[in-house]
């Protein structure tokens, strides 16, 4: 696990080529096909390097939740140590993580018809106007989210209005215990958040070197797209969404890109915080230090020897 820009991809090769695992992205972005550049997805030789699993399962014109990853990863972790391989976890989407070791809630599935007619709604009378309409149904569930949080405010009516109960209530029906997994949490973390801020400019920047704005251009031209869908929300391509459709110039939307995604990294950091108390056996490693790739690979030859 760790925060984007970490250093995950590399110390994954570095496994890979004195072990024999198979990747299992955790990753809510990874997932979309034809999303590579804004993504940093790997590319064909580190996707060589190793069997890469769970990227370029969906359309950008889909959704892709935490449940799914649930069953798809159980099944992928079953399939692999089956081969006699290690399954590795990687990737930053600390809600999957999260949803593979706890377990998931009574919720309901995605309902096709009833998130298009709230994107739709939200398209013509904006998410705050969807929040007010929530706080209506679920005043707590609505207290903890902000008004613009388009993903959760859509998810949170969905569930109230598919159940006809708060969200807590459905949350606190636990539909699967925990997994009977053998896990060792392993956190990639920097410890200095300014190389950190560093680095996510740079590769954003790399990003656009290669060709991100005409990416998003050729998505919107093959696929029927709208900007709150969960593909164009994913960070980068909303911000790129803005600057293609005039909303922005080039520097505004470099400035925001880079902002929005160390806002990520300091959420991804705040999940790794809890982690940290809630899971045993949980290490970080400092992935500035340079021998920090070493760290982690005697740490799962350890384990895969326990």
């Amino acid at each position: 696990m760790g925060p984007t820009a970490s250093g995950k991809t590399a110390a994954t090769l570095a496994l890979a080529r004195d072990l024999p695992i198979e990747v299992v992205s955790v990753d809510s972005a990874l997932v979309y096909r034809d999303m590579d550049i804004g993504t940093a997805k790997p590319d064909a030789a580190e996707r060589a390097a190793c069997p890469h699993h769970l990227i370029d399962v969906v359309s950008p014109e889909e959704s892709y939740s935490a449940a799914r990853f649930h069953d798809d990863a159980l099944r992928l972790i079953a399939a692999i140590q089956a081969r006699g391989h290690i399954p590795l976890l990687v990737g930053g989407t600390m809600l999957y993580f999260k949803a593979l070791v706890e377990g998931l809630s009574d919720l309901p599935q995605a309902d096709a018809a009833l998130r298009r007619e709230i994107e739709a709604r939200a398209h013509h009378e904006g998410w705050p106007a969807l929040h007010a309409e929530l706080a209506a149904l679920d005043a707590d569930a609505a207290a903890r989210l902000n008004p613009n949080d388009a993903q959760r405010i859509q998810r949170a009516l969905e569930v109230v209005r598919l159940t006809g109960r708060p969200l807590a209530e459905s949350y606190a029906r636990r539909a699967a215990a925990r997994p009977p997994l053998r896990l060792l949490p392993l956190a990639l973390q920097p410890a200095s958040r300014a190389s950190l801020h560093a680095r996510i400019e740079t590769r954003f920047d790399a990003m656009l070197a290669a060709g991100f704005a005409d990416e998003v251009r050729g998505l919107r031209a093959r696929y029927t797209l709208t900007p709150d869908l969960a593909s164009m929300r994913c960070v980068g391509y909303r911000q790129m969404w803005d600057f293609l459709d005039g909303r922005s110039d080039f520097a505004q939307m470099r400035e925001r890109g880079i902002a929005a995604t160390r806002q990520l990294a300091k959420r991804q950091i705040t999940w790794l915080r809890q982690f940290s108390a809630n899971w045993p056996g949980y290490r970080e490693f400092d992935s500035l230090e340079p021998a920090h790739v070493g760290q982690v690979l005697t740490a799962v030859r350890r384990w895969v020897l326990a």
